[in-house]
């Protein structure tokens, strides 16, 4: 009888293991790797908004998922380093955040899906064979911001601009997209721009200091570097009173004038939405278009301007989030 009783205890676990693994091996805990550019407040956001995505939807990093966070410290090598760690370590899932990061994820992970967030035009940076099919193992969210409006908001805060620097990382395949668009609605406005482009941090303070007397302004869009280095360029540009129009609202807390822009939390979050539907099964990335942040707010920083000497107009200070 005890022989009996052996047999059919361990019958009874075999048949419970089958019957978990037909369930889809439920009990087994999720890899995901993040390979973030660098750090800074737009960056640190979309992160924090992936992971209480997936917070909501039941996903807990300790409990059923493993998050394996990675900073690339601003360098695209590192990215790759990281990126093939996580190839070699078999995670479920990659998220990519900035450009660089995605692009070092996407040259060498082909079998698992990779999630990117703040980039601005995915097909142009050649992660994806088209915004509206992917094709691939690559899906996410853009941060595509609203140029047009941003160089209009330049105008409304400093009627009489003349004259625009345009000022971004030239190895950026994000910002050079946004410049192109930067200088085509200031010529359609009558603004003449230039352009004033670093190749490293190590050039970005004499970049700045050679447009002073130049350029009536400077606009900036969503570059990794300068969102890095905000304090730099404005401590350089408040004193000789040039406004700075930038592509985020972080960039505005840290000393630039204005923008119109995306909430880099919510981006995150819906891209943790999509990632959540790759987990689940229900969908594959090769199907699911890039997403788009349809809502825009208007961030002011009335410091900035008083320190300027720039009066806001009563409409736009009744929109301005800045400070809330």
């Amino acid at each position: 009888m005890k022989k009996m009783g052996r047999i059919m205890a361990v019958a009874l676990t075999v048949v419970m293991a089958v019957s978990l693994a037909a369930c889809g091996g439920s009990s087994k805990t999720k890899k995901i790797g993040v390979v973030q550019l660098v750090e800074h407040p737009a960056l640190d956001a979309s992160y924090q908004g992936f992971v209480d995505a997936l917070k909501e939807a039941d996903y807990i990093d300790g409990e059923n998922i493993s998050i394996d966070y990675q900073n690339g410290q601003g360098e695209q090598a590192n990215c790759q380093t990281i990126a093939t760690q996580f190839a070699n370590d078999k995670v479920d899932m990659v998220l990519a955040i900035a450009t660089p990061a995605a692009q070092a994820a996407a040259n060498v992970i082909k079998d698992i899906p990779i999630m990117i967030t703040a980039i601005t035009d995915p097909a142009d940076a050649k992660l994806v064979d088209s915004n509206e099919k992917p094709g691939g193992n690559v899906t996410g969210t853009s941060d595509l911001t609203p140029v047009k409006e941003q160089m209009e908001l330049l105008k409304q805060l400093v009627p009489d601009v003349k004259s625009v620097a345009v000022m971004y990382t030239s190895s950026e395949p994000n910002s050079v997209f946004q410049a192109n668009l930067a200088h085509a609605a200031a010529e359609e406005m009558g603004i003449e721009t230039f352009e004033a482009t670093i190749s490293s941090t190590n050039e970005l303070q004499q970049v700045v200091e050679s447009v002073i007397g130049k350029a009536d302004a400077i606009y900036i869009p969503t570059d990794n570097a300068f969102a890095n280095a905000m304090a730099t360029v404005t401590l350089i540009t408040r004193p000789e009173g040039i406004p700075v129009i930038v592509g985020e609202s972080g960039m505005v807390d840290n000393g630039g004038l204005a923008t119109v822009g995306i909430d880099y939390y919510k981006l995150g979050y819906q891209t943790g939405e999509m990632a959540v539907r790759i987990l689940n099964g229900e969908e594959e990335p090769a199907d699911m278009p890039i997403e788009y942040l349809n809502e825009y707010d208007f961030s002011i920083n009335t410091e900035t301007a008083e320190e300027l000497g720039i009066e806001i107009p009563a409409e736009l200070a009744e929109k301005n989030t800045f400070g809330k």
